[in-house]
């Protein structure tokens, strides 16, 4: 069930400022950090000044960012870490110099939890379905994301016919926005964001083509533009956003398709293991016959 202030941040989402929508969706995917974040933390993160954090506090009912957090403390959040005994020890025997290591390794658990949190939900049962019965699935990643959305698409090429990467070499993504064909798109983008990946939102929901858009907190489009909008924490305590986690979230939204589709799934995983053992063949596999 959602709190008070999830609905609250939800709803700025939708309808708030650009900077509001910013904060409001970096707030609601990393709700659980929330108590351990200052003000100064959160504009750093969201690139926005401090200012700016309290007034948006102010425009959401608290008096600022410290009353929001003894808000949650006090009413909505509880410990998000759920440590076993190595990753306990591991935590608890870093020395000072790696203490950014063990933060880090935190938030990354809190990550992954927070991702199959999002397994059955009202946007995850829905892009489901159509992942499993869409005739077209492109898929698509920009700048360094080209690899998730790869990724992806090989993955669901294993389970299902008609899944592809979308050409960025034409400049026009036709294939997607002039097919004949019921298609859907599923994007990996995160900040800061290529122009091709608004665009293309953009011109999909014109054509009432499904956007499936996997992004991070940040993301203040999405909502407007794509069916479901699944923000992936990137934030890890490194010099750097990290987008490990989207594998994470592939590997659990390809499980769900497989399930979806059922056991004439296997048929098309032997299909396919015989093309490759005829076309390039593994390692250790002498009896493989090379096709000539």
């Amino acid at each position: 069930m959602l709190s008070s202030l999830q609905e609250r941040l939800q709803t700025v989402m939708v309808s708030g400022s650009k900077a509001e929508k910013v904060l409001a969706s970096y707030m609601n995917e990393a709700f659980a950090e929330l108590p351990f974040e200052t003000a100064a933390s959160i504009a750093a993160k969201a690139r926005l000044s401090e200012a700016t954090v309290g007034r948006f506090c102010r425009s959401i009912g608290f008096k600022s960012f410290k009353d929001l957090k003894e808000h949650l403390r006090g009413n909505e959040i509880e410990h998000p870490w759920l440590l076993g005994k190595r990753l306990e020890d591991l935590h608890t025997s870093s020395n000072e110099d790696r203490s950014d290591l063990a933060a880090g390794m935190e938030m990354e658990i809190a990550a992954v939890i927070k991702i199959y949190e999002m397994c059955g939900s009202v946007a995850w049962e829905r892009a489901v379905e159509r992942l499993s019965t869409c005739k077209r699935v492109m898929v698509v990643g920009f700048q360094t994301e080209r690899g998730q959305a790869q990724y992806f698409a090989n993955q669901l090429q294993y389970l299902r016919d008609g899944v592809s990467l979308l050409d960025l070499t034409g400049g026009n993504f036709a294939e997607a926005l002039l097919t004949d064909e019921e298609c859907c798109v599923v994007m990996f983008e995160a900040r800061r964001y290529s122009r091709l990946a608004k665009g293309l939102a953009a011109q999909a929901n014109d054509a009432d083509i499904a956007v499936t858009l996997v992004t991070d907190s940040f993301c203040d489009w999405g909502q407007e533009l794509a069916d479901e909008v699944f923000a992936i924490p990137t934030l890890f305590n490194q010099f750097w956003d990290s987008t490990a986690q989207m594998s994470c979230f592939s590997n659990l939204l390809i499980n769900s398709v497989f399930r979806a589709l059922g056991p004439n799934v296997e048929d098309r995983f032997d299909k396919i293991t015989r093309l490759y053992g005829g076309f390039t063949g593994h390692v250790g596999a002498a009896d493989t016959q090379i096709f000539k």
